[in-house]
């Protein structure tokens, strides 16, 4: 076989690598979907001032339904339901998975995020993760690599993000928690294993308040145990189809996107969610008119 033989063939067997490479990461992430039980458990673990008084270590759990709503070749998306007591639904946070994607948003400080693009060579072979709040907005994004070595699957990403929503109306000593995020399948489900810095955040850099560990199970159970949550998903898809659209053209535009905390004492979530409860017994219920009110509302919480 002469050189460029060799090298054609080289090219096809490092494709067919990337390929079988790509299903395996789908599956990995797919893996996630379904009905758990989840504990999510933090603590705090060190902080450099010897003076600093350690908060209490924060633990809940419950039933959480991870709903499948995208399946492309080059994005998955999955909607997490929380399911309080018997049939009380939260719509929890969503995760997006984009293949070999080069924008991003990445968080400042004090609510606002800005758009950052990669070249095609950082991302080569990699997912981005972008996590999004309960009203789909932003959280925080990430691009790094799914690893299947030693029979684990696993993906890691540091990112800068808010306060999470259990500290966020509670604590005003920081203002940007940095996190290392990994996603890990087991023989019980998965775990999201997260290894934080809670920052103080300002023109002159970045100090260290406090380090904390947080350690999130996702046990399978039979996804019969989440019917209440796929019922809800299946009556409220509609809309929130809708909320994601809105949101897509606000994060098309790329602009630096910076919101208020509340306008007329509330915060956006709370006003999208009235919306939807408004609009789910609509006989005539219109997806463009929807959309509009959705842009609406979250223009009056935009601060730039």
């Amino acid at each position: 076989m002469n050189k460029l033989g060799i090298i054609v063939l080289c090219l096809i067997s490092v494709n067919a690598l990337g390929q079988n490479k790509k299903k395996q990461d789908r599956a990995a992430i797919k893996g996630m979907c379904g009905c758990y039980e989840v504990t999510f458990n933090f603590a705090e673990t060190f902080a450099p001032d010897k003076d600093y008084k350690f908060h209490k270590n924060y633990r809940s759990g419950g039933l959480e339904w991870v709903q499948l709503v995208e399946d492309e070749k080059d994005k998955i998306s999955m909607q997490h339901l929380l399911i309080v007591g018997d049939d009380m639904i939260v719509k929890h946070w969503r995760q997006d998975w984009l293949y070999e994607n080069t924008s991003l948003y990445e968080y400042d400080k004090d609510r606002s995020w800005k758009s950052v693009e990669l070249p095609k060579s950082k991302v080569k072979g990699q997912w981005t993760q972008k996590v999004f709040q309960v009203d789909d907005g932003l959280r925080y994004e990430g691009s790094a690599s799914w690893v299947h070595t030693d029979g684990r699957h696993y993906w890691e990403n540091t990112a800068d993000s808010p306060l999470p929503r259990r500290e966020f109306s509670k604590r005003s000593d920081y203002n940007v928690m940095i996190r290392t995020n990994r996603h890990e399948l087991t023989n019980y489900g998965w775990l999201h294993e997260q290894d934080n810095d809670k920052i103080v955040r300002n023109d002159n850099g970045d100090k260290l308040l406090a380090e904390e560990k947080g350690y999130n199970t996702y046990v399978k159970v039979d996804d019969a145990k989440c019917k209440a949550a796929q019922d809800w998903w299946a009556k409220n898809q509609q809309y929130w189809s809708d909320v994601r659209q809105a949101w897509d053209k606000i994060y098309a535009s790329k602009e630096t996107l910076t919101f208020k905390g509340k306008v007329d004492d509330k915060v956006m979530f709370q006003k999208i969610f009235a919306l939807g409860d408004e609009v789910a017994t609509a006989t005539d219920y219109n997806s463009e008119a929807v959309q509009k009110q959705v842009v609406e509302i979250i223009s009056k919480y935009r601060n730039d």
